[in-house]
């Protein structure tokens, strides 16, 4: 039992970390509005890879080889690159609430390209959480601005962005077992960050000048929200399913939304509450290790039941007269 406890709770404490991610990807859009300009998103998305990707290279002073050459490049692409460039054009052309809604359907599109690259096969139970956190996620959303005209470009646009930040993370997977994922995720930060660097410039013109607080928010992106988050969220997909990992990442709308509520001054309602409660729990029913715990809780419960029923008032003295014999001192006036 003592093992079992002890897997169970290393399981956790993995899921634990991944979360780390998208709890921290969620509080991007509060720091976004509050201390970086609205129409930079590509230049803050190239400081958010490529000056934590060189810092991480510089720490552990190791190149690509062979084939990685290439893969950071595509890597690089998929997750930062392309992701960035279709998120900023579904942003321009959509109403906020769409766009996330859209976004919600990327558990369902990782454990699709897992079946494809990976031949790994989601749980039933797995879907089903995919289905109930993307639900979630529309009423989270949905009261904040779903309003406006629907516009095919920018729905193309966010079902581009989210299929290829899935394809990305699900070839991480594939390619980066015997690789260290603090290496991996620098060499995939710089290529980004060289992918996007002259888009902004062309698209966006030459950086902004920031106050203080905008190039520590910038920081803050950089070091956090790419260096810490991407590793932790690497790190569970070394060890965990990747339709599991990818549920997860439905905490990032929840803390969006609460710190827009705490920080923006954004209502908040039921609906949202009933929101966020299905993410939660979609979130917990999609893991294999909380299932088993509860299933191990469960299992306890009744088989306690059971001899309770079945022992009668004789198991409860035994039970008595062994905790007096044990503990003298508890009896004492």
């Amino acid at each position: 039992m003592e093992s079992i406890s002890r897997r169970q709770l290393g399981g956790l404490a993995l899921v634990a970390v991944t979360a780390v991610a998208p709890v921290v990807w969620g509080s991007t859009y509060a720091v976004t509005h509050l201390w970086l300009p609205p129409d930079r998103p590509l230049f803050a998305g190239a400081m958010r890879a490529l000056p934590v990707g060189l810092l991480m290279l510089a720490w552990h002073r190791r190149l690509p080889r062979g084939d990685w050459w290439w893969r950071s490049v595509v890597l690089g692409a998929l997750t930062m690159g392309l992701f960035f460039g279709l998120l900023y054009v579904a942003a321009v052309r959509l109403p906020s609430g769409l766009g996330a809604t859209l976004t919600a359907v990327g558990p369902l599109v990782t454990m699709a390209l897992a079946w494809l690259f990976l031949r790994e096969r989601a749980a039933v139970a797995t879907l089903a959480a995919s289905v109930v956190g993307a639900l979630g996620v529309v009423l989270l959303v949905l009261q904040n601005g779903a309003q406006g005209s629907v516009d095919v470009i920018g729905v193309l646009a966010s079902v581009g962005a989210v299929t290829s930040a899935s394809a990305g993370f699900v070839l991480t997977k594939r390619w980066s077992a015997d690789e260290d994922v603090i290496v991996v995720t620098s060499w995939q930060l710089v290529a980004g960050g060289l992918l996007l660097a002259p888009v902004a410039l062309l698209v966006e013109g030459a950086p902004p000048q920031l106050p203080l607080s905008g190039w520590l928010a910038l920081a803050y992106l950089g070091l956090v929200g790419s260096g810490v988050a991407y590793v932790a969220w690497y790190r569970g997909l070394a060890s965990m399913s990747a339709g599991s990992v990818a549920v997860v990442g439905l905490l990032n709308p929840v803390v969006g939304v609460l710190l827009g509520v705490a920080l923006l001054g954004e209502p908040f309602g039921p609906v949202h509450a009933v929101g966020m409660a299905l993410v939660l729990g979609s979130v917990v029913l999609a893991q294999p290790q909380t299932r088993r715990l509860l299933a191990s809780a469960h299992s306890v419960v009744l088989t306690t039941g059971s001899a309770d029923a079945g022992g009668g008032g004789r198991t409860r003295e035994v039970r008595t007269r062994h905790t007096v014999e044990a503990c003298p001192s508890t009896t004492s006036p």
